[in-house]
């Protein structure tokens, strides 16, 4: 191996720059592998649609059917499924639109065109990787619990989708090596000006939703922009103290990934309840479109109406992290 003489290194590229080359190799692995959680997210929710459409158990609670029913008439289970949906919906529009971002940070004409997506790509990469696999596991768990017992035993494959959706959260960098990304070079190193410039597209967005009379609309555009709001205060927390306290920052930072990327994803939905409000208006797949519409509306109000709380654990729930004396564990 060289120990003792032979063995001949060669330099790749230009000396020094090493770990910038690789790190073009790790955010495209990164960006796969958020791929993968969503490709077993989608699968998972298949799984278990066809599965709560033949499973029999119960009469429905509203009285509709005077017999035991399939189980995807009962309320819960809709929640699980739409829960399901919409995680995956929402991480694939984020995906989706980081991809368009590449490209155009490669291919626009314009320099500064390509510039700004390229920054806005690279804020993209940790919330596609960390979210969209974390995203994973729990589709992946409410895939189980929609097959009860019989998702908890291999017959019927859904516990498989919750054992590889595991793994995705660990290979290609943990996700609190994501969220010290987000962190440091993502949000601290600019002083949180590329995520403010995201808040702004989303403030934009926010007016669209505002000019429509449909209560999706609305109830969308409600949660948005406390989502948003909640994300520019945690973006000004981030960037002012990760040097002066930096340990109440990173006790914060993947309750922020997680913040981040539930924004993003919730933004991306709002952006296809607009388009899908309009195509439907013209009768254009008028049923593909209004379930777009539901699913979008339901991540507002189920998902993305989390993050006021995750903001105050991350900007007054730092102190709780670290009380505890480490022997105490």
């Amino acid at each position: 191996y060289g120990d003792h003489g032979g063995a001949i290194g060669y330099l790749v590229g230009q000396e020094n720059r090493g770990l910038e080359y690789m790190f073009i190799m790790m955010n495209s692995a990164r960006y796969a592998v958020g791929m993968q959680g969503i490709a077993i997210a989608e699968r998972a929710y298949q799984h278990a649609v066809a599965y709560a459409k033949e499973r029999v158990q119960s009469r429905p609670v509203d009285g509709s059917i005077n017999t035991s029913a399939p189980i995807v008439h009962h309320p819960d289970v809709k929640r699980m499924l739409m829960t399901m949906r919409a995680y995956t919906e929402g991480c694939r529009a984020m995906s989706s639109v980081a991809a368009a971002a590449y490209d155009a940070a490669h291919h626009h004409p314009d320099a500064d065109a390509r510039k700004q997506n390229q920054a806005f790509y690279e804020f993209m990469v940790p919330l596609v990787k960390g979210y969209s696999t974390e995203m994973s596991l729990e589709v992946a768990s409410l895939g189980v619990q929609v097959h009860g017992g019989m998702g908890f035993i291999e017959e019927t494959g859904a516990a498989q989708y919750y054992r590889d959706a595991k793994i995705l959260t660990i290979y290609e960098g943990t996700t609190a090596i994501q969220a010290n990304d987000l962190v440091g070079r993502k949000t601290a190193r600019d002083g949180g000006q590329t995520a403010k410039a995201i808040a702004a597209q989303i403030e934009k967005t926010e007016a669209e939703l505002g000019k429509s009379d449909n209560p999706a609309a609305a109830a969308v555009l409600k949660r948005l922009k406390a989502a948003r709001v909640a994300f520019v205060e945690v973006v000004d927390f981030v960037a002012g103290q990760t040097k002066a306290s930096p340990n109440a920052v990173f006790a914060g930072s993947v309750p922020y990934l997680m913040l981040a990327g539930n924004l993003v994803a919730g933004w991306q939905l709002a952006r296809s309840l607009i388009i899908a409000q309009d195509l439907a208006s013209r009768s254009f797949d008028t049923d593909f479109m209004l379930a777009k519409i539901a699913t979008a509306r339901f991540y507002a109000e189920h998902i993305l109406n989390k993050v006021p709380g995750i903001r105050d654990s991350i900007v007054d729930g730092a102190e709780s992290v670290t009380a505890l004396a480490l022997d105490a564990f």
